[in-house]
């Protein structure tokens, strides 16, 4: 039984990992948005405690307008750090010129633990 062929990675492992990538954020988002919709539809928890359905806190506006509000917070927090401050959250190896000759150190192949 050979290593290398267990090892590899073809170009169909690589097509789904891929297409698994991009289609990813696309589902998240659409659940998120059926999440919402959801919610505006059936409402949420009952936070005063009362069973009446008519002293309950409708969805629009006030949920909506603290969701508009938090949304809106991450997204001025996100840009500040990406076009302030892009290099806060990167690693300092991403600046080490990669040469193909050699490996890094951190790198160990599997067939090392075999012993």
């Amino acid at each position: 039984m050979k290593l290398s062929t267990y090892s590899s990675v073809s170009n169909a492992t690589l097509n789904r990992f891929f297409s698994l990538h991009f289609v990813l954020p696309f589902l998240l988002a659409a659940l998120a948005l059926a999440h919402l919709i959801v919610l505006h539809v059936h409402g949420s928890n009952n936070p005063n405690g009362v069973i009446a359905q008519n002293d309950r806190y409708p969805m629009h506006p006030y949920f909506t307008f603290k969701d508009l509000v938090t949304i809106y917070f991450f997204l001025l927090a996100l840009s500040i750090i990406v076009f302030y401050y892009p290099n806060t959250l990167g690693h300092s190896d991403n600046y080490i010129p990669a040469n193909p000759m050699s490996t890094p150190a951190s790198i160990v192949p599997e067939w090392c633990y075999n012993i």
